[in-house]
């Protein structure tokens, strides 16, 4: 800093100096109010007999005739007095005094004489500076920019990570390598290379690593994949270079680079062919992981989401040694996740975050961290000291659905279809046998929807039947049968309900090799191949004969599931009448009220409601709202009618 003060504070004393002189030379003037005549004119008053005063500084002359002043010059380098004498003028009659030039004088002559020469050199010096500075950040432009950690500086540790207790096992393993070599060295093992974080986005891989960083107390350099990648060619490469040079200085240390996909892709699939900028960023980081010169003190920890499009030389043996896979946790892990973000929330005795848990199956952890915070920040807004039941259940809907839209004006008409469609989704749900149960029906719009049903399934399961397929898909055409039953039409109510059906259906036929006319056999290659932001589709490898066949047996599973949504219905039409006249009264039905709805027993008793504390403003204007309606229209706002 103060080098570079010194650098510019010289700049600054030429440019000071180049004023001063300016400044003395067309501003300075030496007449002042005085009159300038020609030296004859001096010669000539000498000679008249005036008594004259003359006082000579350089060639620069002063004369004072009685009260008169007068400026003059003479020829340089010549002497005045001679000048006189040889025009026959009487010296006596003359007074000339000679002043010599002062230092400041001498010093401003010499200033101005080499002024040329001072600006050049100042100009000459700033743009050498500029070219410098230039150079700098041209060099710097291939830097990495990584940010490197400490453990000591992070904040999120290994006991702020839950629901993955896998994936920390494998990475509290390295953290001790690094911690305790000699223990694994002795056993002649070798630290991994890289370690490969792969899961759907909100699953925590990033914040595993953050966890990683700080437990393992080694330097800790971050940095995204997009920031590799310039418009210059080769600047990722170079910039893969530098930061591993940086590693490899800070020894033993972890690189952690999130979305590595942005750099990792497959080569060749792009359209900048062999040259792309991507992969010579790739073919980089493949030679500073595994190339001639290996090190086995740094660990490259990488995350991703699309582990299928990675080029298969990155994934290798050598490179990226373990695969870490970061799924959507279990009720376990989801009920673990939720303890983790509920510390130091004050939460009420009867939550059971289990039952919280049941109740978010698919979840990440982002989406629970998420639950959690809606629910405080709903707490805070009924203006409640703790986080209860209620909020919990609300922020669930909220997260899956978005927020209730309360003032949303929907005619009596749209509202009984949409009521019948909901009761049409849960009675065919309840009644299928291998269909998730029904957890919860509103009326109630959120987001795009004008109603929902939210199922829960009765246990935690990776594989489906083929039956538990075809349940679903009668399930999600509850609605539209419901419609057609009871109104005799249609609507577009269904369309992401026959999308969802479709969906399933496909994949059913495609995928999984559960059609009896197509047989054990997958259809089409799913190829990652994208262009302006578009899914250029699958490569067929089947003929035209053969789409026809698969459309057909779509076709027919769409048809069977229709078909057993109103069977059901039409055998338990009261049933539905009921759910749907609950319905249009309450907006909001539990599992147990659709149980006992179905068959047509005593309505549960709802639990009390609690009060819930409120503004002095408010408290008088805005009446309690029940439990278990969190769904409901504010009931201290006037209601469009018919609602």
């Amino acid at each position: 800093m103060s080098n570079r003060w010194m650098r510019n504070g010289f700049i600054y004393v030429l440019i000071v100096l180049g004023v001063i002189t300016i400044f003395l030379i067309f501003f300075n003037d030496p007449l002042g109010d005085s009159q300038e005549i020609d030296i004859t004119d001096v010669i000539a008053r000498a000679q008249t007999g005036s008594r004259l005063q003359i006082e000579v500084s350089g060639d620069n002359l002063t004369i004072r005739d009685g009260a008169a002043t007068f400026h003059s010059r003479k020829e340089p380098n010549s002497s005045l007095v001679e000048t006189l004498v040889n025009a026959g003028v009487d010296t006596g009659n003359v007074s000339i005094t000679v002043k010599g030039s002062s230092g400041l004088g001498s010093f401003i002559g010499i200033l101005f004489n080499f002024l040329p020469l001072i600006l050049f050199g100042g100009i000459l010096l700033f743009m050498m500076r500029q070219a410098q500075s230039s150079g700098n950040q041209a060099m710097g432009f291939g830097k990495s920019r990584a940010r490197m950690f400490v453990g000591a500086k992070a904040t999120v540790t290994f006991f702020d990570v839950a629901g993955a207790p896998e994936a920390k096992e494998e990475l509290e393993e390295v953290v001790e390598f690094l911690k305790y070599p000699e223990r694994f060295l002795a056993l002649g093992a070798r630290i991994p290379a890289g370690i490969l974080l792969i899961g759907p986005p909100g699953t925590g891989k990033t914040l595993i690593a953050r966890a990683v960083a700080g437990e393992a107390g080694v330097p800790f350099f971050s940095i995204s994949g997009s920031e590799f990648v310039e418009m210059f060619v080769g600047v990722g490469a170079s910039r893969v270079r530098d930061l591993f040079e940086q590693a490899r200085r800070h020894a033993p240390c972890i690189i952690f680079i999130d979305e590595i996909d942005a750099v990792g892709r497959h080569r060749g699939a792009g359209l900048g062919g062999g040259h792309d900028e991507r992969e010579q960023t790739l073919n980089q980081i493949l030679v500073e992981m595994d190339g001639f010169e290996t090190s086995t003190n740094v660990i490259v920890l990488a995350a991703t989401n699309r582990p299928d499009i990675l080029d298969p030389a990155l994934l290798r043996p050598g490179r990226f040694d373990r695969r870490v896979i970061l799924d959507t946790p279990d009720i376990r892990g989801r009920t673990a996740i939720l303890e983790v973000h509920s510390k130091g929330k004050p939460m009420e005795p009867e939550i059971d975050l289990t039952e919280i848990a049941k109740q978010t199956p698919g979840f990440s952890g982002a989406d629970l961290a998420n639950l959690i915070n809606e629910s405080a920040i709903l707490a805070a807004r009924r203006n409640r000291k703790s986080i209860s039941f209620d909020e919990m259940t609300e922020a669930i809907d909220r997260v899956i659905a978005g927020p209730a839209r309360k003032s949303r004006v929907i005619s009596p008409q749209e509202k009984k279809v949409v009521a019948y469609h909901e009761a049409g989704h849960a009675l065919v749900a309840q009644l299928e046998p291998d269909a998730d149960r029904v957890h919860k029906i509103s009326i109630v719009a959120r987001g795009r929807m004008g109603g929902y049903t939210r199922f829960v399934p009765d246990e935690e399961r990776t594989l489906q039947t083929k039956e538990q397929f075809r349940a679903i898909i009668a399930a999600a055409m509850g609605g539209r049968a419901a419609e057609m039953i009871k109104f005799d039409q249609i609507t577009t109510g269904a369309s992401d309900d026959i999308e969802r059906a479709t969906a399933i259906a496909k994949s059913m036929v495609t995928q999984y090799g559960m059609s009896e006319r197509l047989g054990p056999r997958s259809f089409g290659k799913r190829q990652e191949m994208i262009f302006l932001g578009k899914e250029l589709g699958e490569q067929r490898d089947y003929s035209l004969r053969t789409e026809a066949i698969i459309d057909q047996e779509i076709d027919a599973e769409l048809d069977r599931g229709l078909t057993e949504a109103k069977r059901y219905i039409s055998e338990n039409m009261d049933a539905l009448e009921r759910i749907a006249l609950f319905l249009l009264e309450n907006e909001t039905i539990d599992q147990k009220q659709i149980v006992a709805l179905i068959a047509d027993e005593e309505m549960p008793e709802p639990p009390a409601p609690k009060p819930t504390p409120k503004p002095e403003a408010e408290a008088e204007a805005e009446p309690e709202s029940p439990p278990e309606t969190t769904d409901s229209p504010d009931i201290s706002r006037p209601e469009p009618e018919g609602i």
